[in-house]
Order: structure tokens, then C-alpha cells, then sequence
């Protein structure tokens, strides 16, 4: 962080604020994830008094001030783990994720993440965000591939994380789904939350869920499966993955929500060979986020990168397409 970052920050709220983690993030050069943590913390007084929830209000004329501590010496460890960059300027760049990486340290996977590869590659990312998240502003599940977005410092990660809030990110995904859609175009729109039963999983069936919007087109049409664009408008956990499983077309692969071997077992007549063959196929579920378009920080200028379908998701096209429609 910046040594102008490294003492109290003190402002006066020139207008009423809904909420004083947004005004925050307006005014800081910090992202609202860091002013969050601040607060929590106890790092951050209104008029001299602690704040205590990030939601909480604040008047026009109020007095902030924000105690942001030096930066830690990063604890984690940089790994050679071989990465992929599909974009790079001096404040931000896009990582081609490769299927089976984890994405940040966790229980069960203390070492060998993307956060530890990216240390090593560009040591500068230490401690943005968060020393977890390395610079990354979003993330990916472990199987899924392709485009991550990645801050180089503070204010880059701020800018970046308000584009997502603002949903001003587009985000195209791949995907290779069993059966057939009706049409060749629509939208699911459906809440997503916990699932009641298993934790591990999210569910529209679920009594807190959030709004999730996932929109598709067809691409390719073969006999016991199909090719879809998806492009994002919100962005819940196993969104995409979710909507299909419960449309009745999962993900192909997708062991978690119904698109696994088992499914294959779904089809009769010479279509039941084909789809065992198309499961065999399958090393992982088949969802690959193909393209990211966002505003570069450095000038605002629109940026589009694209991560071509990987090999292992080309061996499996290459099987279905044996089997037109």
C-alpha cells in the first residue's frame, strides 16, 4: 500500500451516505472489502465514535477517520506453479486459469493456489485486496478454466471491484450441457442460495436466496448434447452451473449437480452409447469462462480478453461432434 494509505485518513462527508463503507470506497483509494474489514476491526470512528457495522449511516458533515495499518509482510509463500497471462498493463492483467487450480488457500489446500502461483510470478500483487486474495478481484471454481482479472495495487483493486458491483464487467462463459434447451436462445432468472440439505451446494429451492439472472445461446446443437454461450448478470456461486442442472440440462461432467456418468444413463437407442462415450470423455464439468471485457484502470479505456476453449474441453467437442443432431 501506498504510504499515503499507511496513516489515518480524515474526510467530512459532504452529503448524506446510505451506507459508510460505500462512501468509503467512493472517497479512498481502498477497496470496499478492505474498508469492511477495517471496520470490523474497529479501525474506523464517526464523529469520534467506533463504528460498528459496515451498513451503518452517516450524515452529510460527518467526521471520519480511518486508521489503515502498514501492510503485513506477507505468510504465504510463493510457489513456480506455470500460469498462463492472457492480459497485462501496469495496473492490472488477466490469467488464463487452467482446470483443477484452486483459487485461494482453504482448508484442504493450504498450498499449490493460483494466490501462491501469482506471488511468484508478479511479487508486487502481495497483500492487494488482502494478502489471500493476491490481487484477484473475483474467482473461479477449482475445475472451471479460463479468464481471472487481476489488480496490481489498491486503488486498481477498488476500481475493479466497483466495476463487478456495478455489474459494468461482462463475463462470457462456455459451456458444454447434456440434452437440449428449448430454442435457441433465453434467460434463466431464479434465486440461488444454500441448499436446505447439503451445505456444499447452492439451490433456487432455498429460503434466502438472491436474484441470479444467467442468459444463453446455442452454439453448437449435437445429438445428446449442445454448446452454449452464457453471459453473467449476476454473479451467485455456481450460477451457471445451477441453472442448468435444475432446467434439467447439466453441466456435462458436473458430478455435484447431476451431470456426472449417471447421467448418460439418461438416454436409449444408439444415443445411449454416444452419451457414455461423451461422459467418458469428460475430465472435469465443461464450463470455461471464455472472455472478460471491464475498464482498464490506468484510463478507463474498454478492454476485451479471451481465453480460447483448452484441450481437454476440445477433446470432449470433438467427441459430441462425432454425433450431430
Amino acid at each position: 500500500m501506498s504510504d499515503a494509505a499507511d496513516r489515518v485518513h480524515r474526510l467530512e462527508l459532504g452529503a448524506d451516505a446510505e451506507r459508510i463503507d460505500r462512501a468509503l470506497a467512493d472517497a479512498l483509494p481502498l477497496s470496499r472489502t478492505r474498508i469492511q474489514a477495517l471496520i470490523e476491526a474497529g479501525r474506523v470512528t464517526l464523529d469520534g465514535v467506533v463504528v460498528e457495522r459496515a451498513s451503518q449511516p452517516a450524515p452529510a458533515g460527518a467526521r471520519i477517520a480511518v486508521d489503515v495499518p502498514p501492510r503485513a509482510e506477507p505468510t504465504l509463500d510463493p510457489e513456480p506453479i506455470p500460469l498462463s497471462f492472457l492480459y497485462e498493463d501496469e495496473r492490472c492483467l488477466v490469467v488464463d486459469k487452467p482446470a483443477g487450480l484452486v483459487v485461494h488457500p482453504a482448508p484442504g489446500h493450504p498450498t499449490g493456489t493460483l494466490v501462491h502461483a501469482l506471488l511468484h510470478h508478479r511479487p508486487g500483487v502481495a497483500g492487494v485486496g488482502s494478502e489471500r486474495k493476491a490481487g484477484l478481484v473475483h474467482r473461479l471454481d477449482k475445475d472451471t478454466s479460463g479468464c481471472l482479472l487481476v489488480a496490481k495495487d489498491e486503488e486498481a483493486h477498488r476500481l475493479l471491484s466497483d466495476q463487478f458491483a456495478r455489474r459494468e464487467i461482462d463475463k462470457t462463459y462456455w459451456a458444454f450441457a447434456w440434452g437440449h434447451l428449448a430454442g435457441d436462445a433465453g434467460v434463466f432468472d431464479a434465486p440461488i442460495g444454500r441448499a436446505r440439505h447439503d451445505r456444499q451446494k447452492m439451490s433456487s429451492r432455498t429460503r434466502r436466496g438472491r436474484r441470479a439472472v444467467t442468459r444463453w445461446r446455442r452454439v453448437e446443437r449435437w445429438a445428446v448434447a449442445e454448446w452454449l454461450e452464457i453471459g453473467l448478470e449476476t454473479g451467485r456461486t455456481h450460477q451457471i452451473r445451477v441453472h442448468l442442472a435444475e432446467s434439467g440440462h447439466p453441466v456435462i461432467g458436473d458430478v455435484r449437480y447431476g451431470g456426472g456418468p449417471a447421467r448418460a444413463r439418461g438416454f436409449h437407442g444408439p444415443q445411449a452409447a454416444w452419451a457414455r462415450e461423451a461422459a467418458a470423455a469428460a475430465p472435469r464439468h465443461a464450463l470455461h469462462a471464455h472472455g472478460l471485457a471491464f475498464s482498464r484502470p490506468a484510463d478507463g479505456a474498454r478492454v476485451r480478453v479471451e481465453s480460447p476453449l483448452p484441450g481437454d474441453l476440445v477433446d470432449l467437442r470433438d467427441v459430441l461432434r462425432w454425433h450431430a443432431a
